[in-house]
């Protein structure tokens, strides 16, 4: 069950900070919200939404993801997820949980199975209700609607945001699956960058290290070294969080540092869920795509409380148990 611990705990970490998520200024996070130690639906004004400064022109019926939530494109102030419910899903979690009932369901993971049920579902009207989609969702459907094959659309992001599905395909797949060749399929449809892809991998390795009964710390030792210092981390432990994401490390989504910010909440907060994703949430910055590491290590290390599944919206539509 560690490996399917580790899947619940990306959801439980998503929904958790999903209200706070792009808050660069941490004292307008808790203004706004408190602490986040409970499912809380998002608000507007955003003080720190930068959605104005996106643009996304679907090219024909092929690319458009947007349908009617392109009206808030270029307005201040509005929140990226404004019409989710207090514990719901982003959409890229959303997407993780599709693709563990597919890959449950087809007893293993097919690329182009995957790719054209991903372009169904994002084209689908209410599918989900996020006003926000990543760049990588943007590049893929701007390709697809060019018309190039489902598997040969995917971009060179560099973004967190690509690890979000990694702990739903590996709980999905079976006992003896080449789950590293599957980790690189997947990645490779959507985000063709090879630091994303490095990381990806690391984070699969991680899982499937703890799974098999490796502490957190020891784990992150072996398997993340490149990533991460552990005499660093033990420097930096005593210090507040928000001085060592955001000072040292940035809380932005950029892979080359929410990969190691994410490696550190996680080895900080090694023995306890729950530290863990609120912490991470308080942090702000990119927070719902570092709790894709942060939840799934610390969820398969150590479980999740009850408490966090009840109230989670996934769990109630898919009879999703712990």
């Amino acid at each position: 069950m560690t490996l399917h611990h580790a899947y619940l705990g990306t959801l439980v970490a998503d929904a958790l900070t999903m209200p706070g998520h792009w808050y660069y200024d941490r004292e307008a996070l808790r203004h706004d919200y408190g602490v986040l130690d409970s499912y809380q639906a998002p608000r507007n004004p955003h003080p720190g939404s930068i959605l104005w400064r996106s643009e996304y022109h679907a090219l024909n019926e092929r690319g458009d993801i947007l349908r009617d939530q392109a009206a808030f494109w270029g307005q201040r102030g509005i929140h990226y997820h404004q019409f989710l419910e207090a514990g719901e899903n982003t959409v890229n979690f959303r997407l993780a949980t599709e693709l563990y009932e597919q890959v449950r369901s087809h007893g293993g993971y097919d690329p182009e199975r995957w790719a054209r049920r991903y372009i169904e579902c994002m084209l689908t009207p209410g599918w989900h209700r996020d006003t926000y989609v990543e760049e990588y969702h943007r590049g893929f459907f701007t390709r697809y609607a060019q018309g190039k094959a489902v598997t040969q659309c995917g971009i060179s992001d560099e973004h967190i945001g690509g690890l979000a599905q990694i702990p739903a395909l590996l709980a999905a797949l079976p006992e003896d699956a080449d789950w590293r060749g599957a980790t690189r399929e997947h990645l490779a449809l959507t985000h063709r960058h090879s630091n994303v892809q490095r990381a990806a991998d690391c984070l699969a390795r991680l899982l499937k290290s703890i799974n098999s009964g490796t502490s957190i710390r020891d784990a992150i030792i072996r398997e993340a070294g490149d990533w991460f210092s552990s005499r660093k981390a033990e420097r930096w432990a005593t210090r507040p969080d928000n001085e060592i994401i955001g000072s040292i490390l940035s809380p932005a989504c950029y892979i080359d540092q929410a990969f190691p910010a994410a490696l550190y909440l996680t080895w900080k907060y090694h023995d306890c869920f729950d530290t863990g994703i609120i912490a991470n949430a308080m942090v702000g910055g990119d927070n719902c795509h570092r709790g894709a590491v942060v939840g799934s290590l610390l969820a398969a290390a150590n479980g999740i409380d009850h408490r966090w599944i009840a109230g989670l919206k996934a769990c109630r539509e898919l009879s999703i148990t712990i």
